[in-house]
């Protein structure tokens, strides 16, 4: 589908990322030239809006079988739908930006379910997604049109609907001569795969398993709710990794399933943390303790899923992270100390600052929703052909 807005030869576009973190609205305001694989992205802004604890809470109650009730979800699907409006406009201000020069926002939305296989014999299960925060919602507050759900389109012609952001990598971070792995951590942890001079039907991207998420789960409760991360990895510092419980933590069947895969709260969400910060606890074990272990966990993870998955099969010499992993000093020399044969770096260091990537690349695919180019990568989510994802909502 194209609309008048395909025809502009520079477009400035806002673009909502809110992850499983679920820490809050990160807000990029992106001026994009061309399209598809040969689009330029230049950052202009980005703003970032927290959650209050209680919206927090309720999110991580709605990503919960037992927890969630459809009254609730249907509520915080408007809800959210303001509160990204909000965070667009604020964004705009906040930058100097008029909003009669933006041309429309991008929204991820707030992933609560993302079940992309089914082993269920009920003939009304299928793969399927729900990301909400109404895009009609988000289009008639802020004045704009609005681009976002883009996974279902994937999961539709079979892929798995994640992970989407190794389209933005490939734009970003391909080499003709150095072979990356751009490793996410947020509240999952993800890698695309760029081997040197590769195209772009040559990228490969899964999902690594939990990124800051157990962690997060873990200095909340040890806490008693004063802390919601570890900030700078302070904590798991002065802990000690309990090898025995990494190794029951390890043996998880998630880490040993082949890519294409991947995940999210529905298996490693706050009742997995809670079942090993038990275990912990009856072990005697300490808080820091417990907090190094679950850092050690993303960490090692993240190396083994390299070494069975990448390293034989491509030669990586940069390993370039972003999220919210990449600011937890203690996490980020555990993985370097984990690949020595690699230079491990912050995105930052490339110019792309960790916070913004994933709400800059979904500016980018909405980008070329509107100039109706493909915008999933098949080898990476598995889908059987490429397509155009993205539903548009008008003000």
């Amino acid at each position: 589908m194209r609309f008048s807005l395909a025809g502009k030869p520079v477009r400035i576009i806002i673009g909502l990322m809110s992850g499983t973190s679920l820490d809050g609205i990160d807000a990029a305001i992106v001026q994009v030239r061309g399209c598809g694989m040969d689009a330029k992205a230049e950052l202009l802004a980005f703003h970032c809006i927290e959650y209050e604890q209680e919206l927090r809470g309720r999110l991580k109650a709605l990503c919960s079988n037992e927890h969630s009730r459809v009254a609730d979800l249907c509520v915080m699907n408007a809800y959210l739908g303001r509160r990204f409006a909000e965070a667009a406009l604020e964004a705009a201000a906040s930058a100097g930006i008029a909003l009669d020069d933006i041309d429309f926002i991008s929204s991820h939305g707030q992933t609560v379910w993302h079940q992309p296989t089914v082993l269920d014999d009920n003939p009304y299960f299928m793969p399927s997604t729900l990301q909400i925060g109404d895009l009609s919602v988000i289009a008639k507050l802020s004045g704009k049109p609005v681009v976002g759900d883009y996974r279902p389109a994937d999961m539709a012609v079979g892929g798995q609907g994640a992970p989407l952001t190794p389209y933005a990598d490939y734009i970003f971070f391909r080499h003709d001569d150095i072979g990356r792995i751009v490793q996410n951590i947020g509240g999952i942890g993800n890698c695309t795969i760029l081997p040197a001079g590769a195209s772009s039907d040559a990228v490969t991207a899964f999902d690594t398993g939990p990124g800051n998420m157990l962690i997060d789960q873990a200095v909340y409760q040890l806490s008693d709710g004063v802390l919601h991360y570890d900030r700078n990895g302070e904590w798991a510092a002065q802990g000690r990794v309990n090898e025995e419980l990494l190794a029951e933590m390890l043996a998880h069947p998630y880490f040993r399933l082949e890519p294409v895969k991947t995940t999210g709260r529905e298996m490693f969400g706050s009742e997995y943390a809670a079942k090993w910060i038990a275990e912990g606890l009856h072990r005697q074990l300490s808080a820091e303790d417990i907090i190094a272990t679950f850092t050690s966990l993303t960490v090692r993870s993240i190396a083994c899923a390299y070494r069975e998955f990448v390293f034989g099969q491509h030669s990586v010499s940069e390993v370039i992270v972003s999220g919210g992993g990449a600011k937890n000093l203690t996490l980020m020399g555990w993985l370097a100390a984990e690949l020595p044969e690699q230079k491990v770096m912050a995105s930052d260091e490339m110019g792309m600052p960790g916070d913004a990537k994933e709400a800059v690349a979904f500016a980018l695919l909405a980008n070329d929703f509107v100039h109706g180019v493909t915008n999933n990568l098949p080898a990476v989510t598995g889908a059987a052909s490429p397509t155009v994802m993205g539903k548009l909502a008008l003000p």
